[in-house]
């Protein structure tokens, strides 16, 4: 599932009957590759590109003043990188990559290059990245001081030829079906959504492009994107995907990082991408609702949702019931409600407003939900977006990787682990079953690994993620060879480095500005709990 709020630009509810978000990102293709142009394959593509960077690298970019309706406000610039659309064929059909910054905040010599972010999906645009400096962000104060803070849109992504799969307005129409099937009619009708999907993706965006739509190739991307900033190393953040992305660019071009955060980490196994890591998903997230559950019930003064988890859990079975049999507002479906909730266990940041929302709706005032948990018919560039970064979601994770293609199989895994984890696992299973019917070649992850002239990578995570449980933490930890990580123990709000902790947010500045590390990995506590 996806790793961007609901109503934000990114998730809305999949055609595939789902809705959700997802966290995951995926690959293709195998470990570094040397040079041989004529071979097929990996040696191909790492040749490709090569050419590609040394080509971006004379570019360079022509930085202008942000288009308006970009949101975008000065000082930061945006621009533009061309790349390959196939990296076997660099000299073929080029596409053009739409990137930002702005200057670092320190003096000349403070100055030590750009700082590239990645937020995940995949979906996720980082365009707004340099916004921490003119919102003043003080988290990314001290950083900013060193760094030209520079974003991206991915390829498919948002400005950068973006792709499609359905008609946006259909998209988020609303309601869908429950994604808890009662009957096996409600199962057949879900399989059809789900491929129904996948044909539209072949569809409006066209195979060439489809084909081309996976990890390793984001990560060359990357790689251009550094060339045409005019940095010989790369100084990287990525967060949830951003995390597998920066794994598979550190495998493909390990001589090429200088500094790399990886916060909220994605586990990188060949075996998890990524059928198994929408299942590891389903788990977590049951575990961290159920922390949210407790800490509503704690706040019963504020919210009078019941003061044990048990009373919460029974007032939001009672809230689906009664929108599976009647939609709130015509609108609100038990679909539309997950896509909403999903948000408490995924940020911390959301646990004050989905829980008074539920408080609002308790307590006899509907419209509160149907504003929150409705599509707006009338955003259709929020539409529009929302409809690309589930597209972009999809076609990433069903090409990077080999699903299974067995209905029988789908059926029982995620009948099994719906048993003890209700929330999340259909509602995921309908959003990644497009995978199952894909109608381009799925590709064979990256072996990501340590290999020459890797720098120390600094790991960032916390215990109770529902989104990259932390055992992938540990899985990338035990691969990139001198790696260090920072375990944010009992916390679990996705993504940590952009929170106040100061345990964490210094270690943060110590890497990135002055270039050290621990000794040894850290466990911090977790940042302060949210307060109603």
């Amino acid at each position: 599932m996806r790793d961007n709020r609901p109503k934000s630009r990114l998730l809305a509810l999949g055609s595939a009957g789902a809705l959700v978000t997802a966290t995951l990102i995926a690959g293709a293709v195998s470990a570094p590759a040397a040079s041989a142009a004529g071979r097929p394959g990996p040696d191909r593509e790492a040749k490709g590109a090569e050419i590609a960077a040394a080509r971006a690298a004379k570019a360079g970019i022509d930085w202008q003043d942000c288009p308006a309706g970009w949101g975008l406000e000065k000082p930061i610039q945006c621009g533009w990188v061309s790349v390959p659309l196939d990296y076997a064929h660099p000299y073929g059909k080029q596409i053009k990559l739409a990137v930002d910054r702005i200057g670092n905040t320190g003096t000349k010599e403070e100055r030590q290059g750009a700082l590239v972010y990645n937020p995940g999906g995949p979906g996720g645009s980082g365009l707004r990245f340099p916004r921490r400096v003119t919102t003043k962000n003080p988290v990314w104060a001290n950083v900013a001081k060193a760094y030209d803070f520079v974003g991206f849109d991915p390829r498919g992504v948002g400005h950068s030829a973006p792709i499609s799969c359905e008609d946006p307005q259909e998209f988020v129409k609303a309601p869908k079906m429950d994604p808890v099937p009662d009957t096996e009619a409600d199962k057949t009708a879900q399989r059809k959504l789900a491929r129904e999907y996948a044909d539209g993706c072949l569809e409006r965006t066209g195979r060439a492009m489809l084909q081309q739509m996976t990890t390793p190739n984001t990560a060359r991307d990357l790689d251009v994107i550094r060339a045409a900033l005019g940095e010989k190393k790369l100084n990287y953040l990525g967060v949830s995907y951003g995390t597998y992305l920066g794994a598979v660019y550190g495998t493909l071009f390990p001589g090429h990082l200088r500094r790399m955060i990886v916060d909220s980490v994605v586990n990188p196994a060949r075996e998890n991408i990524w059928y198994q890591a929408n299942l590891g998903q389903d788990i977590a997230f049951e575990g961290r609702w159920k922390d949210w559950e407790d800490w509503v019930a704690a706040n019963d003064a504020a919210f009078h949702l019941g003061t044990t988890r048990d009373a919460v859990q029974a007032k939001w079975l009672q809230l689906r019931a009664t929108a599976k049999k009647n939609p709130i507002g015509g609108v609100v479906g038990p679909a539309e409600l997950i896509s909403f909730f999903q948000s408490a266990p995924y940020y911390d940041s959301s646990w004050v407003p989905v829980a008074t929302v539920f408080s609002k709706y308790v307590a006899g005032d509907t419209q509160a939900l149907v504003d929150a948990a409705a599509p707006d018919m009338s955003n259709t560039a929020g539409n529009i977006s929302a409809e690309n970064g589930n597209a972009v979601y999809t076609a990433v994770e069903c090409t990077d990787a080999k699903w299974p293609t067995s209905w029988q199989r789908w059926d029982r895994d995620n009948t099994e682990l719906n048993k003890s984890y209700p929330f999340m696992t259909w509602a995921n299973a309908w959003m990644n079953l497009p995978c199952a019917t894909w109608p381009v070649r799925q590709r064979t992850p990256v072996d990501v690994r340590t290999h020459k002239d890797l720098p120390q990578v600094l790991i960032v995570q916390s215990t109770r993620d529902a989104a990259t449980p932390y055992e992938g933490a540990v899985e990338l930890h035990k691969r990139f060879q001198g790696s260090r990580l920072i375990t944010e123990k009992d916390a679990g709000s996705h993504g940590v480095t952009g929170l106040v902790n100061p345990c964490i947010n210094q270690r943060v500045d110590a890497y990135l500005v002055d270039g050290k590390l621990d000794g040894a990995d850290v466990t911090c506590g977790p940042h302060a709990t949210p307060k109603p």
